[in-house]
């Protein structure tokens, strides 16, 4: 039994020690979404479903609730904005070629109607991001006429 409390009392101290300690943080300035709305030219109410549903895990802007700076919910969060922004990042959208755009916007589309995202784990805590059919409606035609947009650009040489 004195090994069960010793153990304890270690594994207290090292989770309060681990509260000082965090990831950095996904903190930039929203400036970075302004190239992405000027190319894609999203009508408000989809403006306003990306800003809720979206921008927190595929920009570098994420608004942090209270309960992120509790490890280990911190590291958790900061995986799950990386894996985010790995696969699609909205602040580094002139970075892409008209194919990759194209190629996300597919996804996103796909995603989106089959209600993979946004994720059930993002929605659990933020049930203001769960879409409704007219909001899905929204982002896919708002998708869709995007993707001709790129369709019909001129490809590079």
């Amino acid at each position: 039994m004195k090994i069960l409390k010793k153990l304890l009392v270690v594994f207290a101290i090292i989770i309060v020690v681990a509260q000082f300690f965090g990831p950095q943080r996904n903190e930039a300035d929203m400036l970075s979404f302004e190239p992405f709305f000027k190319d894609t030219n999203p009508p408000e109410d989809v403006v306003y479903l990306l800003k809720e549903t979206c921008f927190d895990c595929h920009s570098n802007v994420t608004r942090y609730p209270w309960y992120a700076k509790i490890t280990p919910v911190n590291y958790w969060m900061a995986s799950h904005v990386a894996d985010g922004k790995k696969e699609f990042n909205i602040s580094a959208w002139n970075g892409y070629s008209i194919k990759k755009k194209d190629k996300k916007f597919k996804e996103l589309i796909e995603m989106v109607e089959k209600k993979e995202m946004p994720l059930k784990s993002y929605t659990f805590a933020h049930s203001e991001a769960k879409l409704s059919d007219a909001q899905i409606a929204a982002v896919v035609d708002w998708g869709k006429k995007v993707r001709l947009k790129y369709s019909l650009a001129p490809k590079p040489e």
